[in-house]
C-alpha cells in the first residue's frame, strides 16, 4: 500500500520560493505534483519516474523543479518566481507502475494521492 504526504505549502509575496515536500511510503514508480485552483480543474506541474526522467507543464517550465531522495523517499518541488496564478492546492500522486509519456501529467493514471498542501501567493 502506497502513502503520500505532502508538505511545505505557505502563503508568500509574489516573486518568492516555495520547496514542497512529499513523504512517500511503499513501493512507487511514477511520481507527480499536481495542483488545483479554486476554479480550475486538477492540473500536473511535474513528474519523474523511477528512471530519473522528468517532465513539466509547458506553462511552469523553468520555474519549477522536481526531484526525489529515493533514500528518503521524499519528492520535493521547487517553485520559484511565484506569482499570484500560483495559488492552489497543491497535490502529490504516486503509482507503483509504468505510466506512458504522454500521460504522465494527467490525473487519471495515477493511483495514490495526498491530501494536499495550500499555496497562496500575494501581489
Amino acid at each position: 500500500q502506497v502513502q503520500v504526504v505532502e508538505s511545505g505549502g505557505a502563503s508568500v509575496q509574489a516573486g518568492g520560493s516555495l520547496r514542497l515536500s512529499c513523504a512517500a511510503s511503499g513501493y512507487t514508480h511514477c511520481m507527480a505534483w499536481f495542483r488545483q485552483g479554486p476554479t480550475e480543474g486538477r492540473e500536473g506541474v511535474a513528474c519523474i519516474a523511477a528512471d530519473g526522467t522528468t517532465k513539466y507543464a509547458d506553462s511552469l517550465q523553468g520555474r519549477v523543479s522536481i526531484s526525489l531522495d529515493n533514500v528518503e523517499k521524499t519528492l520535493y518541488l521547487q517553485i520559484n518566481n511565484l506569482t499570484p496564478g500560483d495559488t492552489a492546492m497543491y497535490y502529490c500522486a504516486a503509482k507503483p507502475s509504468w505510466i506512458p509519456g504522454a500521460q504522465r501529467l494527467q490525473p487519471q493514471p495515477y493511483n495514490y494521492w495526498g491530501q494536499g498542501t495550500q499555496v497562496t501567493v500575494s501581489s
